[in-house]
């Protein structure tokens, strides 16, 4: 499997040229290969070799940049089926979802693989990945993509034509992932594949589809209460004294709902939150 790290770059590693309008083009260094664009073109053995944050001539006299791509970069440009899992939420997942090296994770659906590429990132060389796609054409599509990331097809990772629903698990998963479209028909199996204790994560497009998986959890009594939110990605423009927010943001991808497993026999225990108010406390404190 390539080994994705620093230092300097060397025959098969992915290089990525940004030039002065900030456009980016990624490529793999081979002995003697050229890269080609309208503004000319640059041998691969004079990338071989140097560090990141060279810069390089073409032989148009066009400046670029040499980096490794960042794992953001990778999931914004490689090909898609399905939809992605925006790398705001990917990371958020990772993170909340508490992802541990060496963590047994369950996935379903797999998509275009972007989540894939985080999860076995985060669970290392002694982790396990298991990843359910139902649709022939999204399988093929992650399968490329994580080869394409890791050079070949992590011995971490499992990917398997079918539903998750139609499986059998015996609680030998610590993290569940669910990205799909009725996360609450498939409960069942996500309780029967999780360790006690363990996280169910469901990454949902729409407040229905929230709302619904959210309210089959509670009404199961088996899960602790579940949490969700959504993230929004605001960048900022810095020139100078000026300084300010961008036009444009990445607001709504979807929402992430998170919820724990509990010990067999135990019920949740629900949280007290205080009633809101009606129209008429609020006409009579008027």
């Amino acid at each position: 499997m390539q080994v994705i790290g620093s230092g300097p770059f060397k025959e098969g590693d992915r290089v990525q040229l940004t030039d002065s309008k900030g456009k980016m083009y990624s490529f793999y260094l081979s002995k003697g290969g050229q890269w080609h664009s309208h503004k000319g073109w640059i041998n691969h053995d004079s990338i071989i070799g140097v560090s990141e944050g060279t810069t390089l001539l073409s032989s148009s006299e066009t400046q670029y940049q040499v980096m490794r791509p960042l794992l953001n970069d990778y999931l914004l440009s490689m090909p898609r089926g399905a939809t992605i899992i925006y790398p705001k939420d990917s990371a958020v997942i990772v993170g909340y979802a508490d992802i541990f090296p060496g963590a047994k994770v369950l996935e379903a659906g797999a998509g275009s693989g972007g989540l894939s590429i985080s999860l076995l990132r985060a669970i290392g060389p002694n982790g396990q990945l298991t990843s359910y796609e139902a649709r022939d054409e999204f399988l093929e599509n992650a399968k490329g993509n994580v080869k394409n990331y890791f050079g070949d097809l992590p011995t971490t990772w499992k990917l398997i034509h079918g539903r998750v629903e139609e499986a059998s698990f015996n609680g030998q998963f610590d993290r569940v992932i669910f990205d799909m479209l009725a996360p609450w028909d498939c409960l069942e199996s996500a309780f029967q594949a999780l360790v006690p204790g363990g996280v169910l994560c469901c990454y949902v497009a729409t407040t229905t589809q929230l709302s619904k998986t959210a309210e089959a959890i509670k009404a199961r009594g088996d899960f602790s209460e579940p949490e969700s939110f959504e993230t929004l990605l605001r960048s900022w423009h810095h020139e100078g004294l000026a300084v300010r927010p961008m036009h444009s943001m990445n607001a709504h991808t979807g929402f992430l709902l998170f919820t724990r497993k509990l010990a067999e026999g135990n019920a949740p225990i629900r949280r007290k939150r205080r009633p809101s108010k009606s129209a008429n406390d609020l006409v009579d404190e008027a």
